[in-house]
């Protein structure tokens, strides 16, 4: 397995181009399946998970080119799709690989997809997805670790439902986006996921046809259409690679300005840095931040957008980990969010754990060692403690930052920070 191995102590200046957002493309490759026309996404990411997820569809019978490059574009077509279905062998490392369920079950009135896999941090249940979809009529078993969708004999499309979810799903509100974009009548989605990943997916729907409205808030209404187009569309800069490098830079020290950076879609993350010390200046399409010594520990709260972000939960604890003070963070999304923290301790963190919260005392220095990556996160969190490390880090198990991050070592590198990839 590759390795990072990071000399830490520099601080990092020049800039850095945000790439499209993983929690976006995911789904807006699937979003391919519901029409036989073509589909053109622009400035998709080099990632994991989009390789992972092509070879899927490609599976299925989509024809899938991507062009060289790192965000690249990708030309999809599944006019010629002739197998809907979603083998374990091919899902098992990717949670999104729920997302093919809805938009097959609504084009071609059955789907066998494989209960997903992917990172370790907690439960993710996939009952929501199931229940939205029985709601529109559908008819699904989970056996032998799949699940089996159709619709009953006789009727030809899913029909709108009012569905209310239990909680907050991101990727269940994804889901009934694209199956409701092809149902028959209205469809509305109370407690929807108000991330800026959903609102894109609507706009990208929107371009293929579909009568969308409301989405980027809690409700959401779709009337349902008889048939989706092609369309041409653009993935939205990742806000938690925006927010990663804006914590590794006032973890680090310097002045960096991230180019594509949006700052309405990080207001919470960019709240706590401010009051932590860092500068951050919002320009037409790029955010800078500057920052000098160590900040003033901050404590948060994890919730659903446009709450802090569980995603940048454990980057941010890296930089209380050796900012001024004492500082609690709450984790409320996932309950094994917390696994990083023994590797920072190894680092010389002094964080303790009580249940959903830990404490963490800042300190003023850490010192290099060997670490491992528990998730994807996670091993972004150890990037950044290794960036202010004394001495050598060696973070093992990078697969898991390969999974949701394009090259941080090389963007990282080209700011100043002496890290290097090592194949295994």
């Amino acid at each position: 397995m590759d390795k990072l191995i990071i000399r830490g102590g520099k601080s990092l200046a020049g800039s850095v181009d945000i790439s499209g957002a993983k929690n976006a493309a995911l789904p807006e490759l699937c979003a391919a399946l519901l029409t036989a026309e073509p589909v053109t996404l622009l400035n998709v990411p080099g990632l994991q998970d989009v390789t992972t997820m092509l070879k899927l569809i490609r599976n299925m019978g989509v024809v899938a080119e991507r062009s060289p490059g790192v965000s690249s574009t990708v030309t999809l077509n599944a006019g010629a799709l002739s197998s809907p279905e979603a083998p374990y062998e091919l899902v098992k490392t990717m949670r999104a690989s729920v997302l093919a369920l809805g938009p097959l079950l609504a084009r071609f009135g059955r789907a066998t997809v494989s209960l997903p896999g992917g990172c370790a941090i907690g439960s993710r249940p996939v009952d929501q997805h199931i229940k939205g979809l029985q709601a529109m009529g559908a008819e699904i078993n989970v056996e032998h670790g799949y699940m089996i969708a159709r619709l009953p004999a006789g009727q030809k499309r899913l029909t709108g439902a009012a569905i209310t979810t239990d909680m907050v799903t991101v990727t269940g509100t994804e889901n009934f986006l694209m199956a409701a974009s092809l149902a028959d009548g209205e469809t509305t989605l109370e407690n929807a996921a108000q991330e800026p990943e959903i609102f894109d997916l609507a706009e990208m729907l929107i371009k293929m046809g579909a009568k969308i409205e409301g989405h980027g808030t809690r409700r959401i209404r779709i009337q349902g259409v008889e048939r989706l187009g092609g369309c041409t569309h653009q993935v939205v800069a990742d806000r938690i690679e925006t927010g990663t490098f804006l914590c590794a830079v006032a973890a680090a020290g310097g002045d960096v300005v991230l180019n594509h950076g949006r700052a309405d879609h990080l207001e919470a993350v960019i709240e706590k840095l401010r009051e932590a010390g860092a500068t951050i200046v919002v320009g037409e399409a790029s955010l800078r931040i500057q920052a000098q010594g160590r900040l003033k520990a901050q404590s948060f709260r994890t919730s659903e957008y446009p709450g802090f972000p569980t995603d940048m939960q454990a980057q941010f604890m890296a930089l209380n980990a050796i900012a001024q003070g004492t500082s609690t963070v709450t984790e409320t999304i996932f309950e094994n969010r917390f696994m990083h923290v023994n590797e920072m301790v190894r680092l010389g963190a002094k964080i303790q754990i009580e249940g959903r919260v830990s404490v963490v005392e800042g300190v003023e220095k850490l010192l290099g060692a060997a670490v491992m990556a528990t998730d994807l996160r996670a091993s972004a969190s150890l990037v950044i403690a290794g960036l202010v490390a004394e001495g050598e880090t060696c973070v093992e198990r990078i697969y898991h930052l390969d999974r949701g991050y394009d090259r941080m070592e090389a963007k990282l590198r080209g700011i100043g920070a002496d890290i290097e990839r090592v194949k295994a």
